[in-house]
């Protein structure tokens, strides 16, 4: 359900007609993601544990204070997973990024971000980085931005403006892509 007075901006949109400003109808049906968001993150932190532990050690040990930031990040990244999946749920719309979205949400973690989900992938990331004491993982950033940001942002972003015209344009002129 959407939600929101005349004179704010409404807390989602309902999609457009298949002719009103829609690229293709493969771009407003659904994004066209390449692969699962969260496995370049996972993966990251499987081979940089294993390079760690079999290869070459890149430690990264703070002690106590590293393992309580780790939990900090972690938690942060737990929370803001849980609000954005909130959010989807009370507008009715998938998490899943391999279907197209019912609403355009734009309240929530969203008036802070585009992609939060994202965002908490990053400080699950770090916070990983953190309790297994490398340096690895962080190693895989670029390529894991580049996986993320032409593998699964660009073809979201394609789909959103696809199936919500102006209003979601007008969303990405006002919030930034991170923060």
């Amino acid at each position: 359900m959407c939600r929101g007075s005349p004179l704010s901006q409404p807390s989602c949109e309902r999609p457009l007609t298949r002719n009103q400003n829609a690229s293709t109808p493969a771009d407003a049906g659904r994004p066209r993601t390449w692969i699962l968001p969260p496995a370049p993150y996972a993966l990251a932190l499987l081979l940089g544990w294993w390079l760690d532990r079999k290869v070459w050690r890149l430690r990264w040990d703070w002690g106590i204070r590293g393992d309580a930031l780790a939990a900090l990040l972690i938690g942060i990244a737990l929370v803001l997973f849980a609000w954005t999946l909130t959010t989807f749920w009370q507008r009715q719309t998938t998490v899943n990024p391999y279907k197209g979205a019912s609403a355009l949400c734009t309240q929530g973690p969203f008036r802070f971000s585009r992609n939060p989900i994202y965002l908490a992938d990053w400080l699950l990331l770090i916070g990983g980085c953190l309790l297994l004491h490398t340096w690895w993982p962080v190693l895989f950033a670029p390529l894991i931005w580049v996986a993320v940001r032409f593998g699964v942002i660009r073809n979201e972003e394609r789909h959103l403006e696809a199936r919500f015209g102006d209003a979601y344009r007008r969303y990405k002129a006002s919030v930034r892509r991170w923060l």
